[in-house]
């Protein structure tokens, strides 16, 4: 709990807006006590490992039981060659309820787009059906899923961020912005301390 306060003061809490959320890239309630938004590119091996490791630890410990709500938000970083065509296609399938289904796989086989850049044959293999396929590809080229990329990566500079995954907690109407990649015991302790007694 020491560390827990220690920390609290340390990161001081902004106090800013909370930005909008697209419910297709979250999970959770949207009225739990703690939001995690999850600022992330899918280049990014940390955000891998995040996404598979230390992702399903908070689904079983805080999202089943309606504790949180986590919200994955694009921050593509500069110079990070196919990332911002795996965010289009990861977007556009959030608008058909297939987000978290391409985010898997992208993360799943980072090692091979990042770097041959056949990013739309890894997003594929996620939609099964030729009509998602088409859809997909379709709404990767509508304006509002690069307005929203851009909205998103903006609040992430706006938030201070500039290394992925960065984390902010959200808790009684005040957000607290965590150090990239925290060990999972920190991360627990804090979300602990946020969550109402």
């Amino acid at each position: 709990m020491k560390l827990y306060a220690a920390l609290l003061l340390v990161l001081l809490p902004c106090l800013a807006a909370i930005p909008e959320v697209d419910k297709n890239k979250a999970v959770g309630s949207p009225t739990a006590p703690v939001r995690l938004e999850v600022f992330s590119d899918f280049t990014c091996p940390h955000c891998r490992h995040f996404h598979e490791e230390v992702l399903p630890q908070l689904m079983k410990d805080y999202v089943v039981n309606g504790k949180m709500y986590i919200v994955d938000r694009a921050f593509p970083l500069q110079g990070h060659n196919f990332t911002r065509e795996a965010f289009g296609y990861s977007v556009a399938a959030a608008r058909i309820g297939k987000y978290q289904q391409v985010a898997d796989v992208l993360y799943a086989q980072q090692a091979n787009w990042a770097v041959n850049g056949n990013v739309w044959g890894v997003v594929a293999s996620a939609l099964p059906s030729p009509a998602e396929q088409k859809k997909v590809q379709e709404l990767s080229k509508d304006p509002g899923v690069q307005a929203e990329i851009d909205a998103e990566y903006r609040e992430g500079v706006d938030s201070g961020i500039n290394q992925t995954p960065t984390l902010i907690l959200t808790a009684g109407g005040k957000r607290f912005p965590l150090p990239p990649a925290p060990d999972y015991r920190l991360l627990k302790s804090m979300i602990d301390g946020l969550l109402p007694k």
